[in-house]
């Protein structure tokens, strides 16, 4: 490591370090005391350092206004019918402590994916983001939707704002992406280049409308969407990867793919790598931090066991979303 990168590195941990007393005594998940995160710190800078990245570029992290979080969390400790199993929250901290965390992490650009359960919540989540990304720059100005009269007017209000991707949660919004009320707005997205990261497998619990049926449908009709499949698609894996052979402007994340936690329950084929590979252009570092119930460093440790190569690694965890982003 040149003096340069250790200054870095040191300067990342010391940001980490002085958070505000209130944070500092913020309740920690059992087992995870903040020693640990130091430690951590350093492996996951160490992952990129080895593979000369500037970086990590991860399209798939969560920040939400405070009581929507609470929330969710709730739902997730209550392992909810959506959740369907125990799902431990690892990174259960104060906001400025998520962001200095990531950003000690090494992490240069992420996003704050939002999304609605019921009508009316859209245009007010997308005014939090906006002011979200507003005040954190390092994060990509992220908006949300769901089918409702005037979707189309508030996606082009956070387009013309500044959004840079789109959040869509079927399994949690319980919607058609096929929906009468979304057809202008995917036209609207397609027509911005806008990528849109959508939750349509049907992991960890199917919906209504979950599965590659909807998607295909989709996507036929929108063929020029920037769509990215979140968590790579689980567990329909091979059926996300064909609509991203058939067009070109479908990309996936890797949001806890591969990892121990998602392997228990929906296994990667294996038979399936040749084409994960031959997609690496077009797949994108995603996490869903702070939401694991697991460290971050598991995730970049789950690709890069997947054994496809360093150049594979570098393209996944920045320069795809480097190139799609501008970054």
């Amino acid at each position: 490591m040149s003096a340069e990168d250790a200054h870095t590195a040191r300067t990342a941990e010391d940001a980490y370090a002085s958070r505000t007393t209130e944070d500092a005594y913020a309740p920690r998940p059992p087992g995870d005391p903040y020693t640990s995160r130091t430690s951590e710190i350093r492996s996951v800078r160490r992952f990129w350092e080895r593979l000369e990245l500037p970086g990590l570029i991860d399209v798939h992290t969560h920040f939400m206004p405070r009581r929507v979080l609470d929330k969710v969390w709730a739902y997730f400790d209550a392992a909810g019918p959506l959740i369907g199993r125990e799902w431990p929250i690892v990174y259960r901290q104060e906001e400025v402590e998520r962001l200095a965390l990531l950003r000690a992490f090494g992490v240069r650009a992420f996003t704050s994916m939002i999304y609605p359960h019921k009508p009316g919540m859209a245009a007010w989540l997308n005014g939090w983001a906006a002011d979200f990304a507003a005040r954190v720059p390092d994060c990509l100005h992220t908006a949300t939707l769901f089918p409702e009269d005037g979707a189309a007017d508030y996606v082009r209000d956070a387009v013309e704002g500044g959004a840079r991707v789109v959040k869509a949660h079927l399994q949690v919004g319980g919607y058609d992406p096929g929906d009468s009320r979304l057809d202008p707005v995917w036209g609207l997205l397609g027509d911005a280049r806008v990528p849109v990261v959508m939750h349509c497998g049907s992991g960890p619990v199917p919906g209504a409308h979950t599965g590659p049926g909807p998607v295909a449908r989709l996507l036929a009709r929108h063929p020029r969407l920037r769509l990215v499949v979140a968590h790579l698609g689980m567990p329909e894996y091979a059926d996300f990867l064909g609509l991203a052979e058939r067009y070109e402007e479908v990309r996936l994340d890797t949001t806890m793919a591969f990892t121990g936690f998602s392997e228990r329950l929906a296994p990667f084929p294996g038979r399936e790598l040749p084409r994960l590979a031959a997609l690496g252009d077009r797949i994108l570092l995603g996490s869903d931090f702070p939401n694991l119930p697991y460290p971050y460093l598991h995730q970049l440790q789950s690709l890069e066991g997947l054994g496809l190569g360093d150049d594979w690694l570098r393209a996944v965890c920045h320069d795809n979303a480097a190139r799609l982003f501008g970054r």
